[in-house]
């Protein structure tokens, strides 16, 4: 006996495929509104990385960091050196709090990430002990390890 539907039937079926379609879409949009927030963040962060003050301040990293373990640091040394710091820290927190994603972070960041906690992690400890406050630069710290720890356990970020 074949299935006789009316009009009101077959109505409210369209109508129904018609909210699931609009569900999924709009889902969709969502999505990808989203991924178009991440790399906006993510493109910004670069567009700071890249320009010429932080720059100046990396290339100052990178010299003074055979004494930045030292206690000897002088202002402006601090100065460039808590400008790295706390742009990385940003960084991390973003990675943290999972806002931005961590393929993009290592592969625009990553080398520069290790470079700079490497060069900077004695002076950061020294001041955690001095100051007794062991969240200085948590975050640095913590995409630092997160970037280790996927390289060592061979995670592919392709």
């Amino acid at each position: 006996m074949p299935i006789v539907l009316d009009i009101t039937e077959i109505s409210t079926i369209i109508a129904t495929a018609g909210v699931l379609v609009g569900v999924i879409y709009y889902i969709q949009v969502m999505r990808d509104q989203t991924k178009t927030r991440q790399t906006d963040l993510v493109m910004r962060l670069y567009a700071t990385y890249s320009a010429s003050e932080f720059q100046d301040a990396w290339t100052r990293i990178k010299k003074i960091a055979p004494n930045v373990d030292k206690a000897n640091i002088d202002d402006s040394d601090n100065k460039v050196l808590n400008q790295v710091c706390l742009f990385f820290e940003g960084i991390g927190i973003l990675l943290k709090r999972k806002i931005v994603d961590y393929t993009m972070i290592e592969d625009l960041f990553g080398g520069s990430i290790k470079r700079a906690w490497e060069y900077v992690r004695k002076a950061i400890y020294r001041g955690r002990q001095e100051m007794n406050d062991p969240t200085i630069y948590y975050y640095f710290e913590y995409l630092y390890n997160e970037i280790k720890r996927r390289e060592q356990s061979g995670v592919s970020h392709s």
